[in-house]
């Protein structure tokens, strides 16, 4: 299977600058969108940081460098792609916490972060996550969100998934409880999918699925057909319709022979 894939960030209509930040490395066939947070300009910064460190790990770990042995240290269940993946965002957390430490400027700057690591040869995607940026898989005309935010809201559903919607209201739904930077180490959520062609996954920042309920994204990606590219705009383009509240960020991958 092969696959073609576009990015778009946008700042929307009512932030001053851009924090959000993509990644497309197809050589390596990983996708990543980061959603930064902090002031002065320090959310850009991280979520800047994130894409590049694992950028710079997929790099070195694909020629054998030196970092290889990071991926000794996770969960030895884990396949070695999943390991590789979640190997990336843990470099990547450690690399924001030490630079947000030592620098005032950027003091307690953060990012989510959502990854996609294709394996062509095994018919999967893997996926690692930290914070509310998502994965969605579109297929046979049907969304899924493949990813679980890590928000305040959906940790007391983990514990009490029998709040009464009144419980719900009272409860913030745009607090995060896991992100880059926050602390030396992180907890990285990581699970796989298997793929089949025609399917189009799509990683978001919340700029886009807060401002665009899941099933207008799917009739948006349906109606683009192959087209990766169209779909990557007119998401954006709905999100800024919808109020662009916060800055939009997608990646759009789609599976073909």
């Amino acid at each position: 299977m092969n696959f073609t894939a576009a990015g778009l960030t946008d700042v929307g209509l009512q932030r001053e600058h851009n924090e959000d930040s993509y990644c497309i490395l197809s050589e390596h066939r990983l996708f990543v969108v980061a959603d930064g947070m902090g002031g002065h300009r320090a959310g850009d910064v991280a979520s800047r940081m994130a894409t590049s460190e694992m950028t710079a790990y997929f790099d070195a770990t694909n020629a054998g460098a030196a970092g290889a042995e990071w991926s000794t240290k996770n969960d030895p269940a884990m396949t070695p792609d999943q390991s590789r993946l979640v190997s990336a965002v843990k470099l990547a957390n450690q690399r924001i916490f030490q630079t947000s430490v030592r620098n005032r400027s950027v003091q307690g700057m953060g990012t989510t972060v959502v990854g996609a690591l294709f394996n062509r040869d095994d018919c999967k995607i893997n996926f690692a996550h930290v914070g509310d940026s998502r994965a969605y898989r579109v297929r046979d005309d049907e969304i899924i969100q493949l990813t679980r935010d890590h928000s305040l809201l959906n940790d007391y559903l983990l514990v009490m998934p029998n709040l009464s919607a009144a419980q719900k209201e009272r409860l913030p739904s745009n607090v995060i409880t896991r992100a880059l930077g926050m602390q030396q180490a992180v907890a990285v959520d990581v699970s796989a999918a298997d793929v089949e062609p025609g399917d189009i996954y799509l990683l978001c920042s919340d700029g886009l699925n807060g401002m665009v309920g899941d099933e207008r994204i799917r009739e948006i990606i349906r109606d683009a057909g192959p087209d990766v590219e169209t779909a990557a705009k007119t998401l954006v383009a709905q999100a800024n319709q919808n109020g662009g509240e916060d800055n939009i960020t997608v990646v759009v991958v789609r599976i073909a022979e």
